[in-house]
């Protein structure tokens, strides 16, 4: 239909798109797959359970082209959903400016560059490996090109939630670094000669999530730092997901190698072993969600 003339207004999920909304002057026309989940119609409650999601599983196509690997199959409820999303071929995105409804969401570079641009952020920027923004709910944004072999981890609550496109917006700009959406501020954490400081025994590399969500969520990079054991005290929220950078390591007794994604419920205690000198974890929790 989009040959036809039509343009895409609405698409969910973005990891699997069952249901799309295109428009063409005053008609428009909703398309779903037989057995279309519909949207929630408030923030689902949330589940606690034990996840680990093994590497090699063959991701799926999802919007704009991408891969999508999900890394925590069962939702935790619907609450949260947490994908290794890669774009094998460089070179331009067929994406464009779009906004999603989430109550949070996060990009954290995995491998290689994106170029994206954001709603009262400036002009494009570079995100390289290491690097994470927050996409405070409903800013608009845009991804123009990738590395060949791009990797991401996202992160997002809800865990079905609408990708919109504004078709009136043309990004970039103006330039309001500190403007809210919806009581969070965009933030960009960049890796590179960001500093590392003691964590349970271990070494971090801290980002500004905490501060741009109003202490809703906290995300840090962990390595050992001549450490092979950290026990990590209890969580007391919702999420608490880890993912596999590089290295290996065992977590409870069970062997994690690179892209390895786990779940810990929160307000239980839990121990990375074995590890590595170049391990690498991404460390994400949340408080409870409203």
């Amino acid at each position: 239909m989009r040959a036809a003339g039509f343009r895409l207004d609405l698409i969910y999920p973005a990891d699997d798109p069952h249901t799309a909304m295109l428009s063409q002057g005053r008609e428009s026309v909703r398309l779903m797959k037989p057995g279309a989940q519909p949207l929630p119609e408030a923030m689902p409650p949330f589940t606690s359970e034990f996840v680990l999601t093994k590497a090699g599983a063959t991701p799926g196509e999802g919007r704009a082209g991408m891969l999508y690997r999900d890394l925590i199959p069962g939702r935790l409820g619907g609450r949260y959903v947490a994908s290794h999303i890669t774009i094998p071929g460089g070179g331009p995105v067929a994406d464009w400016v779009h906004y999603h409804r989430v109550a949070l969401q996060m990009i954290f570079v995995r491998r290689g560059w994106v170029r994206v641009v954001y709603e009262d952020q400036g002009g494009p920027f570079v995100m390289n490996e290491g690097d994470l923004v927050l996409q405070p709910p409903l800013i608009r944004h845009r991804v123009l090109e990738s590395s060949d072999g791009l990797e991401v981890v996202e992160i997002s609550a809800p865990a079905l939630h609408e990708t919109l496109a504004d078709h009136r917006l043309e990004l970039p700009g103006a330039y309001r670094p500190d403007r809210h959406f919806s009581g969070q501020r965009f933030r960009r954490h960049v890796a590179g000669g960001a500093p590392w400081t003691g964590w349970n025994g271990a070494e971090s590399q801290q980002t500004p999530m905490s501060d741009a969500t109003g202490g809703v969520a906290d995300v840090r990079v962990i390595r050992p730092a001549g450490a092979s054991e950290v026990a990590v005290p209890p969580h007391d929220g919702e999420l608490v997901f880890g993912f596999v950078l590089d290295g290996t390591a065992s977590l409870m007794g069970s062997a994690l190698t690179p892209d390895d994604a786990f779940v810990v419920p929160p307000r239980e205690p839990w121990t990375l072993g074995e590890m590595s000198d170049g391990f690498r974890l991404l460390h994400v929790t949340t408080e409870r969600l409203t």
